[in-house]
């Protein structure tokens, strides 16, 4: 058996939601690294700070694009306009979401609709998008941010949780569909990752310790790279044979 398992991502082009900071900026820049052109899908295209500098350091093309999913025509222009920059799309990530904390007794309308409207339908609406772009090449990779939370219960955080389960079991759905255009959906399930919306809730020693401990496997916080690693992963020819997957990455916690 001669064939290796490549993870290169050499030709290939993506489009990564919510790219400005954190997870998405960390995902933006292991795809230009592995080899892919990267459009970058803002809320607002002023914060993209040294990113698009950082992915031409690494010898791709950054392209900057004005992406609020809460905006479905934005979301259908930047695939569009992705593609036609770029002569094709083969990787979308959806990583766009939110999830403000509140006691579900508090929740308000206002936050249940705001946070099914930017973790499900935004996630939706830029896959069908992309979608659409892939049926017509044949081929793509869709890799979906869900959640440790889409497994398990976490205080004050319901909806959030809630829309986690639902992008996780979306993903099955959308595999089983577009799987015979050549097209693969795949989501990643992080746990606590030390970005800088987390750092707050991290910075309190008794929360942070209690995160340790459910982490009950490997005992620490998760960096950018366990993550990035992951979607490298499925967004590459190694993954060609895993759709409809969740994969979780967090250390243990769902195993305890």
């Amino acid at each position: 058996m001669d064939d290796f398992p490549s993870f290169s991502l050499d030709g290939r082009t993506a489009l990564v939601t919510g790219a400005a900071r954190g997870l998405g900026r960390a995902i933006a820049l292991a795809l230009a690294h592995a080899g892919a052109d990267v459009a970058l899908g803002l809320r607002d295209p002023s914060t993209a700070g040294d990113l698009p500098d950082a992915i031409e350091a690494l010898g791709r093309r950054p392209l900057p694009l004005a992406m609020d999913v809460l905006d479905l025509t934005q979301v259908r222009d930047a695939v569009d306009r992705a593609a036609a920059e770029f002569g094709h799309l083969d990787i979308l990530v959806n990583n766009a979401g939110l999830g403000p904390a509140n006691p579900a007794e508090r929740v308000t309308e206002a936050d249940y609709d705001l946070t099914f409207d930017v973790n499900v339908k935004g996630l939706f609406f830029a896959s069908q998008a992309a979608a659409r772009v892939m049926i017509g090449q044949g081929s793509g990779r869709i890799v979906n941010l869900s959640s440790q939370a889409g497994f398990v219960a976490i205080p004050d955080e319901a909806i959030y949780c809630t829309t986690k389960a639902a992008i996780a079991h979306l993903t099955k759905c959308l595999a089983i569909e577009w799987g015979r255009h050549g097209i693969t959906v795949n989501a990643v399930a992080p746990t606590f990752v030390r970005t800088p919306g987390t750092e707050p809730d991290l910075a309190d020693p008794a929360f942070r310790a209690d995160v340790v401990e459910r982490i009950a496997a490997l005992h620490r916080i998760g960096e950018p790279a366990d993550v990035t690693g992951a979607v490298v992963y499925l967004a590459s020819p190694a993954a060609s044979l895993v759709t409809g997957t969740t994969l979780l990455v967090d250390g243990g916690w769902t195993a305890r």
